[in-house]
Protein backbone atom coordinates (compact mmCIF):
# COMPACT_ATOMS: atom_id res chain seq x y z
CA UNK A 1 0.00 0.00 0.00
CA UNK A 2 1.42 3.15 -0.43
CA UNK A 3 1.84 6.31 1.83
CA UNK A 4 -1.07 8.30 2.10
CA UNK A 5 -0.52 12.22 1.40
CA UNK A 6 -1.44 15.35 3.43
CA UNK A 7 -1.79 19.07 1.74
CA UNK A 8 0.55 20.47 3.95
CA UNK A 9 1.31 23.84 2.06
CA UNK A 10 0.91 25.77 -1.33
CA UNK A 11 3.02 27.53 -3.42
CA UNK A 12 1.00 31.32 -3.48
CA UNK A 13 3.55 32.36 -6.49
CA UNK A 14 7.08 34.00 -6.85
CA UNK A 15 8.89 36.39 -4.20
CA UNK A 16 11.40 38.92 -5.84
CA UNK A 17 14.04 38.07 -8.38
CA UNK A 18 16.14 35.06 -6.78
CA UNK A 19 13.95 32.24 -6.57
CA UNK A 20 12.34 32.49 -3.63
CA UNK A 21 8.36 31.93 -2.77
CA UNK A 22 5.79 33.00 -0.97
CA UNK A 23 3.99 29.89 0.33
CA UNK A 24 1.00 29.44 2.62
CA UNK A 25 1.09 26.41 5.28
CA UNK A 26 -2.12 24.31 5.61
CA UNK A 27 -0.39 22.69 9.49
CA UNK A 28 -1.84 24.06 12.96
CA UNK A 29 1.63 25.66 13.82
CA UNK A 30 2.28 27.11 10.57
CA UNK A 31 6.29 26.98 10.54
CA UNK A 32 5.71 23.12 11.14
CA UNK A 33 5.17 22.36 7.02
CA UNK A 34 8.67 22.78 7.10
CA UNK A 35 9.80 20.37 9.19
CA UNK A 36 8.27 17.06 7.25
CA UNK A 37 11.41 16.70 5.03
CA UNK A 38 11.26 17.68 1.30
CA UNK A 39 7.99 18.70 -0.05
CA UNK A 40 6.38 15.75 -2.31
CA UNK A 41 3.65 16.54 -5.79
CA UNK A 42 0.28 14.65 -5.35
CA UNK A 43 2.44 11.33 -6.97
CA UNK A 44 4.77 11.67 -3.79
CA UNK A 45 7.64 12.47 -5.51
CA UNK A 46 10.27 14.79 -3.64
CA UNK A 47 9.73 18.20 -5.92
CA UNK A 48 11.30 20.86 -3.37
CA UNK A 49 13.45 21.50 -0.74
CA UNK A 50 12.92 24.12 2.07
CA UNK A 51 16.13 25.66 3.16
CA UNK A 52 15.37 28.81 4.25
CA UNK A 53 11.85 30.74 5.35
CA UNK A 54 10.82 33.69 7.13
CA UNK A 55 7.27 34.74 8.15
CA UNK A 56 6.01 37.35 6.46
CA UNK A 57 1.80 38.38 5.64
CA UNK A 58 -0.43 35.42 5.19
CA UNK A 59 2.44 32.64 5.14
CA UNK A 60 6.23 32.19 4.24
CA UNK A 61 9.00 33.74 2.19
CA UNK A 62 11.08 30.38 1.20
CA UNK A 63 14.41 29.70 -0.18
CA UNK A 64 14.77 26.07 -1.76
CA UNK A 65 17.59 23.84 -2.11
CA UNK A 66 16.73 23.32 -5.90
CA UNK A 67 18.46 26.90 -8.05
CA UNK A 68 14.90 28.16 -9.82
CA UNK A 69 14.69 30.98 -11.68
CA UNK A 70 11.78 33.32 -10.59
CA UNK A 71 9.96 32.74 -14.03
CA UNK A 72 9.79 28.92 -12.53
CA UNK A 73 8.54 29.94 -9.70
CA UNK A 74 5.95 31.77 -11.05
CA UNK A 75 4.86 28.77 -13.10
CA UNK A 76 4.48 26.80 -9.51
CA UNK A 77 1.96 29.25 -8.14
CA UNK A 78 -0.96 26.68 -6.85
CA UNK A 79 1.21 23.76 -6.63
CA UNK A 80 -0.08 22.10 -3.77
CA UNK A 81 2.64 20.11 -1.67
CA UNK A 82 2.81 17.09 0.54
CA UNK A 83 3.91 14.89 3.36
CA UNK A 84 3.59 11.49 3.66
CA UNK A 85 0.80 10.84 6.77
CA UNK A 86 3.31 8.82 8.45
CA UNK A 87 5.70 12.10 9.06
CA UNK A 88 2.85 14.26 10.66
CA UNK A 89 2.78 13.89 14.43
CA UNK A 90 -0.03 11.72 16.01
CA UNK A 91 -3.43 13.72 16.19
CA UNK A 92 -4.83 14.64 19.50
CA UNK A 93 -7.29 12.82 21.12
CA UNK A 94 -10.87 13.11 19.38
CA UNK A 95 -9.01 14.83 16.79
CA UNK A 96 -8.38 13.21 13.49
CA UNK A 97 -6.61 13.71 10.06
CA UNK A 98 -9.07 13.25 7.27
CA UNK A 99 -7.12 11.01 4.97
CA UNK A 100 -7.51 8.56 7.73
CA UNK A 101 -11.50 8.93 7.71
CA UNK A 102 -11.49 8.76 4.17
CA UNK A 103 -13.09 5.12 3.20
CA UNK A 104 -14.19 3.99 6.44
CA UNK A 105 -17.01 1.77 7.29
CA UNK A 106 -20.05 3.94 8.27
CA UNK A 107 -22.35 1.70 10.83
CA UNK A 108 -24.95 2.52 12.44
CA UNK A 109 -25.51 2.49 16.34
CA UNK A 110 -26.90 -1.26 16.06
CA UNK A 111 -24.23 -2.38 14.04
CA UNK A 112 -25.78 -2.63 10.50
CA UNK A 113 -23.74 -1.30 7.61
CA UNK A 114 -24.65 2.42 6.41
CA UNK A 115 -22.03 3.25 3.85
CA UNK A 116 -18.44 4.44 3.95
CA UNK A 117 -17.02 7.81 4.56
CA UNK A 118 -16.25 9.81 1.07
CA UNK A 119 -15.64 13.15 2.02
CA UNK A 120 -15.28 15.16 5.22
CA UNK A 121 -16.78 18.87 3.83
CA UNK A 122 -17.30 22.47 5.76
CA UNK A 123 -19.47 24.68 3.88
CA UNK A 124 -18.65 27.11 6.92
CA UNK A 125 -20.90 26.15 9.86
CA UNK A 126 -18.55 23.15 10.74
CA UNK A 127 -17.52 19.59 9.52
CA UNK A 128 -19.63 17.01 7.68
CA UNK A 129 -19.06 13.44 7.19
CA UNK A 130 -20.47 13.00 3.76
CA UNK A 131 -21.38 8.83 3.97
CA UNK A 132 -21.68 7.22 0.61
CA UNK A 133 -24.64 4.96 1.25
CA UNK A 134 -26.61 3.03 -1.65
CA UNK A 135 -28.81 5.32 -1.65
CA UNK A 136 -26.90 8.10 -2.46
CA UNK A 137 -24.76 10.60 -0.59
CA UNK A 138 -25.98 11.65 3.06
CA UNK A 139 -24.27 14.53 5.12
CA UNK A 140 -23.95 13.81 9.03
CA UNK A 141 -22.52 16.46 11.59
CA UNK A 142 -19.13 15.61 12.53
CA UNK A 143 -20.76 16.04 16.47
CA UNK A 144 -20.37 13.71 19.34
CA UNK A 145 -24.47 13.07 18.84
CA UNK A 146 -24.03 12.24 15.20
CA UNK A 147 -20.82 10.51 15.33
CA UNK A 148 -20.81 8.90 18.74
CA UNK A 149 -17.69 6.36 17.77
CA UNK A 150 -14.44 6.19 15.71
CA UNK A 151 -12.34 3.36 15.36
CA UNK A 152 -9.39 3.46 13.35
CA UNK A 153 -8.12 0.07 13.91
CA UNK A 154 -11.68 -1.59 13.12
CA UNK A 155 -11.99 1.20 10.25
CA UNK A 156 -15.27 1.69 11.47
CA UNK A 157 -17.38 4.85 12.22
CA UNK A 158 -20.74 5.06 14.30
CA UNK A 159 -22.93 7.02 12.48
CA UNK A 160 -26.38 8.35 13.32
CA UNK A 161 -28.07 9.03 9.94
CA UNK A 162 -30.37 12.75 9.87
CA UNK A 163 -34.46 11.35 9.88
CA UNK A 164 -36.24 11.96 6.85
CA UNK A 165 -38.78 14.22 7.34
CA UNK A 166 -42.06 12.83 5.89
CA UNK A 167 -44.21 16.03 6.24
CA UNK A 168 -42.25 18.41 4.07
CA UNK A 169 -43.76 17.59 1.29
CA UNK A 170 -47.23 17.60 3.18
CA UNK A 171 -50.19 20.49 3.03
CA UNK A 172 -50.41 22.10 6.65
CA UNK A 173 -53.70 23.13 7.26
Amino acid sequence: MTSRLITIAQIKGAHGVKGEARLRSFTADPAACFTYGPFLDEAGKPILTPVKWRPVKDGFVVTFRESLQREAVAALRGTKLFAPREALPAPDEDEFYITDLLGLEAIAPDGSPVGKIAAVQNFGAGDLLEVETPSGRVFVAFTRDAVPDISLSDRKVTVILPEDDEDDNTEKG
